[in-house]
């Protein structure tokens, strides 16, 4: 319930990034406070909670928050490896600040380019640009699964994993109705194969993504 067809997503990719991007990852001034600040953030059933289920470290991370009908399932967190833990845990703030973008009236998304480049930064932005078009988001719970890393060379690393979003629905962008009676349909479980590069801070981005949806293997 969360998919979309890529064709206009697509032909507006240039202007999505254009637009989504100017405002992420710049300069932190005392002036700029108050445009980081997440709307609705202290208020009531609005209020928006924190992604917690990363571990913690020293690198100076941007704060993601989801709002508190918005559910993100991480499964594989803990793994016995600390470096595979560190990229899963790094897969996961991508996705929470994807979604953060679509959910949350922000004026800006650091996290967004903290976590994702490249390609998978271009791919992010249609994507997110894809529900501000047709001013949509969503509500639910939605489960990453089956999440494997693979390592290669030079600070390379690969992470494939599946989403089920049959428990997502679709929420008006204005009215913040829910429509509850979209059903879920074999287009809710996508398997992604993603390659991440770790950069000089020790983040892992997100540089490439491919999706499949409908996919056999996450049913």
């Amino acid at each position: 319930m969360r998919t979309r067809t890529t064709t206009a997503a697509a032909t507006a990719l240039t202007a999505a990034v254009a637009l989504l991007l100017t405002g992420c990852g710049g300069s932190d001034t005392a002036d700029k406070k108050d445009d980081d600040k997440i709307a609705g953030a202290d208020t009531g059933a609005g209020s928006a909670n924190p992604s917690a289920s990363a571990p913690a470290d020293d690198i100076d991370r941007p704060e993601i928050k989801l709002p508190a009908d918005v559910n993100n399932v991480f499964e594989e967190t803990q793994t016995g490896d600390a470096k595979k833990d560190a990229i899963l845990a790094d897969n996961e703030r991508r996705i929470n600040s994807i979604d953060e973008a679509i959910t949350v009236d922000a004026k800006k998304y650091p996290a967004l380019k903290f976590y994702s480049k490249d390609d998978a930064l271009a791919s992010a932005a249609s994507y997110i640009m894809s529900f501000r078009n047709e001013n949509r988001s969503f509500t639910g719970e939605t489960r990453y699964y089956d999440r494997e890393v693979t390592f290669h060379k030079d600070g390379v690393a690969s992470v494939t994993y599946c989403m089920d979003a049959t428990r997502t629905y679709p929420k008006d962008g204005t009215t913040d109705k829910v429509d509850r009676s979209v059903k879920a349909s074999p287009s809710d479980y996508v398997f992604y194969s993603t390659r991440l590069e770790k950069n000089a801070k020790g983040v892992w981005q997100t540089a490439t993504v491919s999706s499949t949806e409908a996919a056999k293997r996450c049913m």
